[in-house]
């Protein structure tokens, strides 16, 4: 006759569920670090908007260029229409030139 109380579940039927969970962490534990490894952290100054700045203080993600010719930075495409000069590459790098 057994000790145990009639509503414990046995051991025969712990253990397969112990072990199913080990084997669950563990497998989340390697994922989490093979996913992981090889990564460098962002610094916080690399991710703020506006931090992609060139060598004269142009924001290239906001469409900033230099200009020799004005001196500033500028929008290819409102410099283009501000001096009448067709919207492309060669021409704003012709004018900028000057």
């Amino acid at each position: 006759m057994s000790n145990a109380d009639p509503g414990t579940p046995s051991i025969k039927v712990l253990v397969p569920i112990v072990k199913m969970n080990t084997l669950f962490i563990l497998g989340a534990l390697l994922i989490t670090v093979g996913c992981s490894e090889g990564e460098e952290p962002r610094s916080e100054r690399a991710s703020m908007p506006g931090s992609d700045r060139d060598a004269q203080g142009c924001i290239g993600s906001a469409g900033y260029t230099w200009c020799e010719h004005t001196q500033q930075c500028e929008r290819p495409w409102e410099l283009a229409e501000a001096r009448g000069f067709e919207n492309t590459e060669a021409e704003f790098e012709a004018y900028c030139a000057q």
